[in-house]
């Protein structure tokens, strides 16, 4: 078992000792109960680690693009206990009626993919072992893990479900390992582990999984590498996450792969057309900016000059790359874009340029503001985050019916929204700029939207008010660790 990492500072996981007044010690205590009950034992420590809205800067992480987001309250839980003498995995979810159980050997890992839909969730946490394992080489042994979990991220979301859980199981094992305990590493493991499920992480979710500061958001950079600032948001301002109740798996469909295709090979077309002789080297937009020396405007520019069709065939991208239709499917598409006929490379690069220079804007604003209250700076905040959903609607193509029925209402209310998360589905983030707006953002979401649910969707969610899935959200702390 890991030692205690008190004293490593905030860049490291200290290991807590789990106090009555934590927020989620009432959670924890009824996970501890119900390990007792299925182990026998009391549980060796817990996890947390939360889900997290993105304020701005939707779809650029995969590019290299920074972006800003807060974790929520909302939390994926583990506690953990070891079984040296099985060598096995076994995990029993609390909610028994929802998920199965699953017990498997330590010694021979293997994620089974299916060919439609998404993977089983019990695959999530074995690519958070299977990372730590890749990590360690050698040094890994296969120490037995008995786990209980619980999560009330909502799923499919947008909200990052899926990576928090593959966050906790590597935050988990990391700890059994006895590995140090460091924040940008385990992030780094985490999101480079989700390949194993298919889905092309750019590493924002995992990234503010660990470097979350309570009380504020954070400006994640990527390159050269990285990074995380903590930027506070405005004074008085609220932000209400609103689900729109559309599901939506990323590792479930090719939509999000498709984008990230799509940004990788109009990378490669623009470096082709600048005559870089090393040009397939390319797919992020960061890298091409940083080897032409351009600026945000000057990018667009580029993209606008080069990029001037809508809409790319397979035999244009072939010409102009000067490759085989062959090379094309083997080197540049994945295995679940290989169907793709067609490719909006001008649209797809506009989206992650402009908004990319919007994230470094919203971080200025917000230091403005910190500086001196400004009513015009606040709007400004509102505009570019009005500006992030036109282009993810038009451009990207990530939005859906029902979340456009969300942002109609917000603009009705004078409230500032936008999709957040991968989209297709998932929620809305929206800004208020204060607690009582907040409040009564909710109430006309709540009558105008929720209240109008079909009858199975009214008899889950209305018993509560609707509160679990519209809701006013603060930053929160980031991974955490807890003994007893």
């Amino acid at each position: 078992m890991a030692a205690s990492a008190n004293n490593l500072g905030d860049e490291h996981v200290a290991v807590q000792k789990l106090q009555p007044q934590a927020k989620i010690y009432e959670r924890l205590l009824k996970l501890g109960a119900f390990y007792k009950q299925q182990y026998n034992t009391e549980p060796e420590f817990y996890v947390r680690v939360p889900g997290r809205v993105n304020i701005i800067g939707e779809h650029v992480d995969y590019c290299g693009y920074s972006v800003l987001p807060m974790a929520v309250d909302q939390s994926i839980i583990l506690a953990v206990g070891t079984c040296p003498e099985k060598e096995t995995l076994q995990l029993r979810p609390l909610d028994e009626g929802k998920f199965q159980s699953f017990d498997c050997d330590l010694n021979d890992l293997n994620i089974k993919l299916p060919k439609t839909g998404g993977p089983a969730w019990y695959n999530y946490y074995l690519c958070g072992i299977k990372g730590v394992q890749e990590e360690l080489g050698k040094k890994w042994r296969p120490i037995g893990l008995q786990v209980v979990l619980s999560g009330n991220v909502p799923l499919a979301a947008g909200l990052s479900s899926s990576s928090a859980l593959v966050s906790a199981a590597v935050l988990a094992t990391a700890h059994v390992q006895g590995m140090h305990l460091d924040r940008k590493l385990l992030a780094s493991i985490s999101a480079s582990c989700e390949q194993y499920i298919g889905t092309h992480s750019g590493g924002m979710d995992q990234a503010i999984a660990y470097l979350a500061k309570q009380g504020c958001a954070q400006h994640i950079e990527f390159h050269p590498k990285l990074k995380g600032t903590p930027v506070t948001l405005p004074a008085g301002s609220c932000f209400v996450v609103a689900n729109s109740l559309v599901q939506k798996k990323k590792a479930a469909s090719s939509d999000y792969n498709e984008r990230v295709v799509e940004c990788r090979l109009a990378t490669r077309w623009l470096a082709k057309s600048q005559k870089l002789p090393n040009w397939q080297e390319f797919i992020r937009f960061v890298d091409l900016e940083e080897e032409l020396h351009l600026d945000n405007a000057a990018y667009a520019q580029l993209i606008e000059k080069q990029l001037t069709k809508s809409l790319y065939t397979r035999d244009d991208i072939c010409e102009t790359l000067n490759i085989t239709e062959q090379q094309l499917e083997m080197d540049f598409l994945t295995p679940s874009t290989q169907h793709m006929q067609q490719f909006k490379l001008r649209q797809r690069a506009l989206h992650v340029i402009q908004e990319s220079g919007r994230v470094v804007k919203f971080r200025q604003i917000c230091e403005q503001l910190e500086r001196r209250a400004s009513k015009q700076d606040f709007e400004q905040l509102g505009k570019l985050m009005q500006q992030s959903h036109h282009s993810l609607r038009e451009l990207y193509e990530c939005s859906h019916p029902d979340l456009e029925r969300l942002i109609a209402l917000s603009v009705k209310q004078g409230v500032s929204a936008r999709v957040t998360g991968a989209g297709w589905g998932g929620c809305i983030v929206a800004m208020c700029d204060s607690i009582n707006a907040a409040a009564d953002y909710v109430k006309v979401l709540k009558r105008d939207y929720y209240a109008q649910l079909p009858p199975h969707l009214l008899e889950r969610y209305q018993p509560n008010d609707f509160n679990e899935v519209v809701f006013a959200t603060f930053p929160s702390n980031g991974a955490e660790l807890f003994v007893q």
